[in-house]
């Protein structure tokens, strides 16, 4: 039977925070005792809560979009599978993973298709986020090991933050960091990231570097070190190889002019950044995206590992390289192998006797002997007809592969697609030909790997939905039916976790590999429910222990491996240009299937959006809230322009959340070239080129109904989900919609009572329709005049409506009793931006705290303290402005 309440950890982010979970309660707790997050929680774990319920969720197996038996559809995937494998080998079949695994359910995947299909064709989106740091950490240290915790930010000196804009991406982790900076004012903090990100509200020195020019910074750092006489020398020596020849590349491209040129960095700013490292011995640098979506990403990730190393800063509290996660269980899925060029247990196919000692552990007779298909080349081979049958499990790729409207391409060709996943409408479930209905957060159990290593329990606290399965048992089901039942025979997902800790034990002799749980091989059931957080490495007795402490490395030799990086030419936007940078907004996660039931985590930023500076956007014509065009070759996306100097000129930045289930044109992954990292396979997300135009329209309309509207035939439209109410944006050009076409679209009869307001003048009309005094839908439509206010409107949903205000809402006016606060800012406690304006202007507030006290903004998770201090920086009165 479920327990209603777990403790159990979030699903987001690598972070991996610990929270509780009551479905009888309306709420979050976040666990105090937890390793992660301390008691801390972010905006998006604080409302989990609103993201468990069963609209829209995938209940039954489907073939051919027709409900069927499970017995049906196992049987279905189990012999187009076997068929294709007899035809045309097992390289003729993929399967493509997801960080939202558990390492259960990954383990099972791993095994079945290196195991016993015989193939290593099984890669995960970890690909497109940790495969660069991955190549980086292995070259380095011998294995994919983190050399840190997150506790070396509470004792860190000087926290270097790069390619990350850690206040938005791991809130968690920023929160530590400023609750740090708090306690000890004296330590630095350094942002290098070409956006003025709201991460740089707490950075003592911000490097605007230009976009892909971090292996430049970092091998200048790794010269200034030499000059400066501040290399380790002793240390090196005894525990270092191959410094010499990093070195020698860093004389002949790292001088503080050599490198001030690529980076557009004035030099005594680099310089002020390599004197700040060089005194500071307790020095922690943080890396992820931008360093890792690189096509050299690779080679940055041991730049800066370089630095670490060869000033013996590694191994120490406080100290080293820490590559953050983006996924909740990227880690754990590398752990069991779930990148195509791995083994399971950190180990390689380069090695035969390791290949042939899992082989013997799993009892398997058709063992994969090479590295399979990255993600990229893997849809490739899809689309060229060479893999004629995938299993997607638990991801978007119809989304977040570059590329991706050519890798729909791939699965609409395909000759057979099989997604288990929890959602029913995807961009990738659209192009299945079988859909297995798996469990969702909350209801399966299991484990997952934080970005410290850090390895915690989710576990289930509502019952399984429909006809609902763990991912792990669909597997086994699957495998069975192919004739491999005895190697997959698990009672429970206990049963995988001890196969997966003894696996971990083989060949590794006296400390061979870090990831060693043989502590955790003979957990009993009892003991794997209540597992506490456990980071590894582990001793015998379970204790954790510092990677690198002893100064001894997992390479054949013992010692660490600095890594020659040559900095690569600058990628350079084609003539009339821009560079477009992709990332994270605030409030959402991945592809919105989760994030987008909430109705506050979409009140931030509600439709998709393009970042611009000032300059470009007067270039091209762009006005600030006005809707725009980014194109690359034939792709486009539409979102809305945000007017902003915290995006340097010649850049523009839009997020990746948004897709064709919630808008027409914003899949911004359609517009990245599909161009990978050599080594890691990794795709650079980071540097596409696109041109910037306003986007062409004569007429655009607002929706708001208690009914799901209905998907339209117009140039623009975005859906934007609201709880017990939903809108819907359009825009055209040519004929705009009549009110009759309008009132459909509300999902409501459009011979209803409607009520309406008309303006010729402008081109604008307006119909609302009540049931009593209670609003239920409203449509408004301008040509050069001005729609609703779109927070304000949603809110009249929630009450009946008075006279002024149903009045108002025709006149297009808010009403004197019901103030427009306007666009939300601190999600946790609903306080709108207007409301903080004032505020600020009226002297009220003008501190962030003080916001806390007179508002109660940013008082909740804090992801909102950076905005908050960016509106305060904006409105202060000059005259209360503290002097420099």
């Amino acid at each position: 039977m479920t327990p209603s309440a777990a403790d159990t950890t979030c699903p987001y982010c690598g972070v991996g925070c610990g929270l509780r979970l009551d479905a009888r309660a309306d709420g979050v707790t976040p666990l105090s005792a937890h390793p992660s997050n301390r008691g801390r929680v972010c905006v998006k774990g604080n409302a989990l809560h609103e993201t468990i319920g069963l609209e829209g969720r995938l209940l039954h197996p489907e073939i051919d979009s027709e409900r069927t038996s499970w017995e049906t559809a196992i049987a279905t995937v189990a012999s187009r599978f076997t068929d294709v494998i007899a035809e045309h080998g097992p390289q003729a079949v993929a399967f493509y993973g997801s960080g939202q695994l558990l390492t259960e359910d990954y383990y099972v995947a791993n095994k079945l298709m290196k195991g016993f299909i015989g193939s290593a064709n099984i890669d995960t989106n970890s690909r497109l986020c940790m495969a660069s740091a991955v190549v980086a950490h292995k070259r380095a240290f011998g294995e994919d090991i983190v050399a840190c915790d997150y506790s070396d930010i509470e004792d860190a000196e000087l926290v270097v933050l790069v390619g990350s804009n850690t206040a938005w991406a791991h809130p968690v982790l920023y929160q530590r960091l400023v609750a740090a900076r708090q306690q000890h004012p004296s330590r630095r903090v350094v942002v290098i990231d070409p956006r003025d990100t709201a991460t740089c509200q707490i950075a003592d020195l911000h490097l605007p570097i230009a976009p892909g020019s971090d292996d430049w910074l970092f091998v200048g750092l790794l010269h200034w070190l030499e000059a400066a006489d501040a290399l380790d020398s002793d240390w090196c020596a005894a525990h270092c190889d191959n410094l010499d020849a990093a070195l020698a590349v860093a004389r002949e491209h790292g001088t503080l002019e050599q490198v001030a040129a690529a980076t557009r960095l004035a030099p005594a700013l680099l310089a002020d950044f390599y004197r700040l490292f060089t005194r500071t011995e307790k020095a922690l640098t943080l890396f992820s995206m931008g360093i890792n979506q690189s096509t050299n990403g690779s080679d940055k990730g041991n730049a800066i590992i370089n630095c670490h190393l060869a000033t013996g800063r590694i191994g120490k509290p406080g100290t080293g390289p820490f590559s953050i996660t983006g996924q909740p269980n990227a880690m754990g899925g590398r752990e069991v192998g779930g990148l195509a060029n791995q083994l399971a247990a950190h180990r390689d196919f380069d090695d035969p006797e390791a290949v042939a000692a899992i082989a013997n552990y799993w009892g398997s007779t058709r063992m994969a002997r090479a590295p399979g298909l990255k993600a990229v080349d893997l849809f490739e081979a899809v689309h060229a007809g060479d893999v004629k049958a995938v299993w997607i499990m638990a991801t978007n790729p119809a989304v977040s592969m570059p590329d991706s409207r050519r890798v729909r391409e791939a699965l609409v060709r395909c000759d057979f697609v099989a997604v288990s996943d929890c959602v029913r409408n995807t961009d990738t479930t659209a192009l299945a030909d079988v859909l297995l209905p798996a469990l969702a957060w909350g209801e399966k159990d299991g484990t997952v790997t934080s970005a410290e290593r850090t390895v915690s329990r989710q576990r289930a606290f509502l019952p399984a939905p429909g006809e609902a399965r763990p991912d792990w048992q669909i597997v086994c089901e699957v495998a069975t039916a192919m004739g491999f039942g005895a190697a997959f025979d698990y009672p429970s997902a206990a049963d995988i976790f001890r196969e997966h800790a003894r696996l971990t034990t083989l060949l590794n002799g006296d400390g061979g590999r870090a990831l060693d749980l043989g502590a955790l091989q003979s957990l009993s059931d009892t003991a794997y429910d209540s597992l506490p957080p456990t980071r590894w490495p582990l001793t015998a007795d379970g204790t954790s222990q510092r990677p690198f402490a002893d100064g001894r490395f997992y390479t054949a030799s013992g010692r660490a491996q600095c890594v020659a990086v040559t900095p690569q030419p600058m990628p350079i936007a084609t003539a009339g240009g821009l560079t477009l940078n992709t990332g994270r907004s605030r409030d959402q996660w991945h592809t919105m299937t989760r994030s987008a039931r909430s109705a506050r985590l979409l009140q931030h930023r509600d439709e998709p959006f393009v970042e611009v500076h000032p300059s470009d956007a007067k270039a091209c014509s762009v006005q600030d809230g006005g809707l725009v065009t980014l194109r690359s070759a034939d792709s486009h996306y539409v979102g809305r322009a945000h007017i902003t100097d915290s995006t340097p000129p010649g850049q523009v930045f839009a997020p990746i959340h948004w897709n064709r289930q919630f808008a027409r044109h914003a899949t911004v992954c359609d517009l990245i070239p599909p161009a990978t990292d050599p080594i890691s396979g990794q795709p650079a997300f980071k540097h596409a080129t696109v041109t910037l135009r306003p986007f062409e329209h004569t007429w655009r309309a607002c929706i708001v109904s208690v009914r799901r509207p209905a998907t339209p035939d117009a140039d623009y439209w975005c859906r934007v989900p609201q709880g017990a109410v939903h809108r819907l944006e359009l825009a055209g050009s040519g004929r705009a919609p009549s009110v009759r076409a309008l009132r459909a679209l509300s999902g409501f009869p459009a011979r209803r009572n409607w009520l309406h307001y008309r303006d010729n003048h402008t081109g604008t009309l307006r119909a609302a329709l009540l049931e009593g005094d209670q609003l239920v839908a409203i449509a408004a439509l301008t040509r050069s005049g001005t729609l609703p206010e779109r927070a304000h409107t949603q809110r009249l949903f929630d009450s009946p409506v008075s006279d002024s205000a149903y009045l108002a809402l025709l006149a297009g006016v808010p009403a004197a009793d019901q103030p427009d606060v306007g666009r939300l800012v601190c999600a946790c406690n609903a306080v709108g931006e207007n409301a903080i304006v004032q505020s600020i202007c009226q002297g009220d507030a003008t501190t962030v705290d003080g916001l806390g006290t007179e508002l109660n903004a940013g008082t909740g998770c804090g992801s909102c303290r950076p905005e908050l201090q960016a509106l305060i920086n904006t409105w202060t009165p000059i005259t209360q402005r503290a002097l420099p």
